[in-house]
């Protein structure tokens, strides 16, 4: 009976050194998520971006211009 005690009290530390292990791995993974979401956000306005750009790359064209002499000038040249 004695050395049951004894082996649950030796166990304390370690039951503490894994609750921080899960604290800081779910801490981690939380800021992966977050990481995550910033990046598709990002991805979002870079998309919106091409589209405006497309469009005026389209635009000129419609008016007779090349497709170089377009480029250039919605690349602000």
């Amino acid at each position: 009976m004695s050395e049951d005690k004894k082996d649950s009290k030796n166990c304390g530390g370690k039951s503490k050194a894994m609750l921080a292990y899960g604290v800081i791995q779910l801490g981690s993974t939380v800021v992966s998520a977050v990481a995550l979401a910033a990046i598709a956000f990002g991805f979002c306005s870079v998309k919106k971006e091409a589209k405006f750009y497309n469009e005026c790359v389209e635009e000129m064209k419609a008016t007779g211009s090349p497709t170089a002499d377009s480029v250039r000038f919605c690349n602000g040249g």
